[in-house]
């Protein structure tokens, strides 16, 4: 039976039972006093002055929330300061400049380390460099790099000066950086010659010239020279090596810039409803103090940390949790270049274990592919070092939930699961560590002043237990401001769903379904356009995979639709098990009574594929689309962006089997 909302099924999400943070982890939280909700609630807005506090103001803030022209809310909109300096000088100021900001890891085994100090005389260099280039304040600067040290320094040098930075992730095509350095006016370009794709050396430059000629402006474009002999490059007219520009300005000092809070501190292209991409924008004061208020609060990070999000800084996640968040609380900040598994599956352990990792931050992607190697890698390194466990970037169910519990934090680490999207800018959505019970499956409640409401159709909040759109109904600081393409599309497509302006009543509609339980606690179901039609009825394919990767033995699942004479749409499944479970009937049984007890019927699947892996972006994502194509026999698009291409040709010739 479909809900009332059209958008899920009336029927409890599956969660495990509640776990309560060790009591030796809530003595030493940053957050611990369960009264914070209600402080937050009775000083609204002023309780975000305990995030902008901690920043460095240049012009202290008079006005906490200016909400005049709502949905246009601007925050702490007449106080001035600077993002880079908030992450680097004060630091020194403070004495630190010995301790290490950034702690990378290379793909073929290398490392450096960047104490606050070296961070400092890099981004001061660079920062010369660019003006020198002719970046002035405002300039959108495109950066186009994999996760090496330079894409921090590259982002911090534009925010020392002012120039807001257009970060692509180095994994797209020339089109796509083509498209998104156009859509931005973007004159300025920092990419490098190449980079590692297990063990081998791909071609990044090639890719950035390529979008060059796409382009009617002139570029200036950045090198840096990653491979050295393995890859030889040669610069044209326009085009400069990072490291003798470096050379050129040794020494040299930049005053930061001071912005006003509602400044743009970075522009991030993230996918449309109409295929176009929508470039986010995000102001310095509003995101500066919610990222480095969800480290402090959510993430628990303190400056005697070794944190690890291990995210892409081409994301906003890499954003927020890489370069923003830990860096303006003055901890230690891990990046690392390769994938999990290169060149061994214990590769992210050997590194926690190495480095004394405090705290690990990943996606449930990750996890799963964690659980499907098999415990014994994580069991071979000293993981103890570990305090708090977070995941990101989509749901996490309970099994995988209780296993990264389990084997990752030895049942003796705290899991934040956080829900937040590149429009929001950091964490909206988790439990305190310091304060909250778990639930396996469930993110939790909306932080201490967000006001997180699950609604149908009409805007009216659904029942506990029922699903609905996850929607906010208050602003927030980090929030984005506007889309670079303009207030109509930005108001078109976040507030104008269940706002009122008639009644000044601006909600902010996420484009996510979620269940909400009688303590608040918010179950993600993935978003709206993730459902499956079967016979008139809108099921969850998020619902379905649950349901899936609860079953013993299988690692991943995907749910996708394939088109039928019958019910219009078919529920087809991709499903990946752990190492030294067989692809057999009692499996595929175990899946289905799973599936019918969790929803019903009407989700069983008329087809199961078991396969080795799924296709993956080397991102990590599932590539869904993908396999509908695959499902439906249609012409695949480009394969490219993935980071296991053979494995699709081996799914297409499963199918061709059957």
């Amino acid at each position: 039976m479909v809900d009332r909302n059209g958008c899920g099924h009336d029927r409890p999400v599956l969660t495990g039972s509640p776990r309560s943070p060790p009591p030796s982890f809530v003595e030493q939280a940053n957050v611990s006093d369960p009264g914070i909700y209600d402080e937050f609630e009775e000083n609204w807005p002023e309780c975000w002055e305990r995030a902008a506090d901690l920043l460095s103001w240049r012009k202290p803030y008079e006005t906490v929330l200016d909400d005049e022209n709502a949905p246009s809310y601007q925050w702490f909109p007449d106080g001035t300061l600077n993002a880079a300096e908030n992450c680097v000088d004060r630091h020194l100021e403070s004495g630190r400049k010995t301790h290490t900001a950034i702690r990378w890891e290379g793909k073929h085994g290398e490392r450096k380390t960047y104490t606050y100090r070296d961070l400092y005389v890099a981004i001061n260099e660079f920062a010369a460099a660019l003006r020198d280039l002719g970046v002035e304040e405002d300039d959108v600067v495109t950066i186009y790099l994999p996760m090496i040290p330079e894409l921090p320094i590259a982002m911090l040098s534009c925010a020392r000066i002012g120039a807001p930075h257009n970060v692509v992730f180095a994994g797209l095509s020339a089109d796509a950086l083509a498209t998104r350095m156009d859509a931005a006016d973007s004159e300025f370009l920092v990419t490098c010659d190449g980079y590692y794709r297990r063990g081998d050396a791909f071609n990044q430059k090639s890719k950035a010239d390529n979008a060059r000629l796409k382009l009617e402006q002139d570029v200036s474009t950045v090198v840096v020279d990653r491979l050295g002999d393995d890859l030889p490059h040669v610069l044209g007219d326009d085009e400069y090596d990072y490291h003798e520009l470096r050379e050129t300005f040794a020494g040299e000092t930049i005053d930061p810039v001071p912005r006003e809070a509602e400044d743009m501190l970075f522009l991030m292209y993230t996918s449309g409803t109409t295929g176009e991409p929508k470039g986010v924008v995000h102001t310095t004061g509003g995101y500066l103090s919610h990222a480095a208020w969800t480290s402090h609060a959510v993430l628990d990070v303190k400056p005697e940390d070794t944190y690890w999000c291990a995210a892409d800084i081409g994301w906003i996640t890499g954003h927020t949790y890489i370069v923003y968040g830990p860096l303006a609380l003055g901890t230690t900040t891990v990046m690392y270049e390769g994938t999990p598994d290169y060149p061994d599956r214990d590769r992210l352990w050997e590194i926690v274990d190495r480095n004394a990792v405090d705290i690990f931050y990943t996606a449930p992607t990750a996890i799963r592919a964690f659980m499907k190697w098999g415990s014994e890698y994580p069991a071979g390194h000293d993981l103890s070092s570990l305090r708090l466990l977070g995941t990101v970037g989509e749901p996490i169910s309970p099994r995988p939930w209780n296993w990264y519990y389990e084997h990752i934090g030895n049942e003796e680490c705290p899991i934040v699961d956080t829900w937040w999207q590149t429009e929001t800018g950091a964490v909206t959505v988790s439990t305190l560590p310091g304060v909250s019970e778990m639930k396996p499956g469930a993110a939790g409640p909306g932080l201490p002043g967000m006001d997180v409401r699950v609604v149908d159709s009409t805007g009216t909040e659904v029942d506990s237990g029922d699903s609905g759109y996850l929607t906010i109904a208050r602003p927030w600081p980090g929030m984005a401001r506007t889309l670079y393409d303009g207030d109509k599309r930005f108001q078109a497509e976040y507030w104008d769903r269940f706002s009122d302006p008639d009644t000044d009543d601006w909600r902010y509609f996420s484009g996510d379904t979620a269940r909400i339980d009688e303590d608040g606690y918010i179950t993600v179901l993935g978003r709206i356009d993730d459902v499956i039609n079967v016979s008139g009825r809108r099921l969850s394919t998020t619902e379905i995979e649950s349901a899936i990767t609860g079953v013993a033995g299988v690692a991943e699942a995907a749910v996708v639709g394939r088109s039928s004479e019958t019910n219009g749409t078919d529920v087809y499944a991709y499903v990946s098990t752990e190492g030294g479970y067989d692809d057999d009937a009692a499996v595929r049984e175990a899946i289905i009574d799973s599936i019918e007890t969790a929803i019903g019927p009407i989700a069983r699947p008329t087809e199961i594929l078991f396969t080795p892996e799924l296709p993956k972006t080397r991102s990590g994502k599932i590539m869904r689309r993908l396999l509908e194509d695959v499902a439906n026999g249609h012409e695949l698009g480009d394969t490219s962006a993935l980071r296991n291409p053979e494995i699709v040709g081996e799914i297409q010739a499963e199918i061709g089997e059957e």
